[in-house]
């Protein structure tokens, strides 16, 4: 069964800048709002194939829920809307941490504090919605439940991405085994994302020459130099967010661009901001010595972010195929078991861990995930309640 996918670019990027504007608490939080948003209450597409596009993405080196959110406006209008999807669920933080390297005090006081704290309760409601929801559709027999279970134990033995690649890939093989279903000829639903297999191998090769070049070309001014240094952090990070640090400051804290202080100072601020963690580099990149602020800024985020939207769009022609062969889709539905146990556990650490600690906090969690799972209320209203719940409550009046 083929979906409806074509819309217009102007109304993905109307849904995404309201993303940007409000999708507080990292990765994990983020895929919980495009469940919300493209799932439930726009169905763009069906829960399985959101979990398969996770499970992709969280295959590829670079920030998997921006990697997502470029595939459903590819999905959605075609290039223009993939490029819609990215630019305005990446520019509100993106101008917040560029006005933060001028020295805009704009995330400080007791009542910014109080703000965040609520904004990471808002995400345990998001995340645990989403798994839950999930959780139904993706593990309903005791094989997809006991695949889920696995996954947390592998990705908490092992932490970081590999942990994450490593489940993915044994849900999947066990999928293979053991969640083969008679008589399902074909994939529940085709996602037709107008990429070719020529456009598919020009961005793959685009993406080799890129990380070939620019270490050849980095000597010829500043500009190249940070292209260079942002575009090979972008290339080896798997797993997004917090992982993309060590990197990036191996290229600029390490290699005595930018002093310690300075980029510790932007990387608090960077928590608590909405959107994507990778803006992080238009903060560093106004900081680069040699170059206006708003050209760095604008440099390093494009260069940092390519390296997994090349390789994204390069995959996609070969995934579609992949996902139709009957032994690919018993694949998938252990891959989509698998994904449920991360989010799981992502959900515990670090989104549970960094947002509640008191009785208050847990209530005011539990309060968001009712509103959205038994009132069904949309997902901006439920930040709204909560976060004037939590000034309220916590005596920041």
């Amino acid at each position: 069964m083929a979906v409806e996918t074509r819309g217009r670019a102007g109304e993905v990027f109307r849904v995404f800048l309201w993303l940007g504007l409000t999708s507080f608490g990292g990765p994990v939080a983020h895929l919980g709002y495009f469940r919300h948003a493209f799932v439930v209450r726009r169905q763009w597409l069906s829960e399985s194939a959101y979990a398969e596009l996770v499970a992709l993405c969280q295959f590829l080196p670079g920030p998997a829920s921006s990697q997502v959110g470029f595939a459903l406006g590819l999905l959605r209008a075609g290039p223009l809307g993939a490029a819609a999807a990215w630019f305005a669920f990446t520019l509100p933080s993106a101008i917040v941490l560029l006005l933060f390297a001028f020295g805009a005090a704009v995330l400080e006081g007791p009542l910014a504090e109080r703000l965040i704290d609520s904004l990471k309760l808002v995400a345990v409601a998001i995340v645990a919605h989403a798994v839950w929801g999930m959780a139904k559709s993706l593990c309903p027999d005791r094989t997809r439940a006991g695949i889920a279970l696995a996954a947390v134990f592998v990705a908490a033995l092992m932490s970081g991405p590999s942990g994450q690649v490593a489940a993915i890939a044994l849900g999947g093989v066990v999928g293979l085994r053991w969640c083969r279903e008679s008589g399902a000829s074909a994939p529940g639903e085709h996602l037709a994302f107008g990429v070719s297999r020529r456009a598919g191998g020009l961005a793959l090769v685009s993406f080799a020459a890129l990380l070939v070049a620019l270490p050849l070309l980095a000597s010829e001014g500043a500009g190249f130099t940070l292209i260079d240094a942002f575009y090979r952090a972008g290339a080896l990070v798997f797993g997004g967010g917090h992982v993309v640090l060590p990197l990036l400051s191996a290229e600029t804290v390490q290699a005595g661009v930018i002093n310690d202080d300075a980029f510790m100072a932007g990387y608090g601020a960077a928590q608590a901001v909405p959107g994507p963690l990778f803006t992080f580099a238009a903060y560093l990149g106004a900081l680069w010595p040699g170059l206006h602020a708003g050209v760095g800024a604008a440099l390093a985020l494009v260069a940092l972010f390519a390296p997994g939207l090349l390789l994204l769009v390069g995959v996609l022609p070969f995934w579609s195929r992949f996902r139709r062969w009957t032994h690919a889709r018993a694949f998938l539905r252990g891959v989509n078991a698998a994904v449920v146990g991360i989010l799981a556990l992502a959900l515990f650490d670090p989104v549970w861990q960094s947002a509640v600690f008191t009785p208050l906090d847990f209530t005011l969690a539990l309060a968001g995930f009712l509103l959205l799972y038994v009132w069904q209320l949309p997902a901006w209203a439920v930040v709204i309640l909560i976060v004037l719940g939590n000034l309220l409550l916590g005596g920041a009046f």
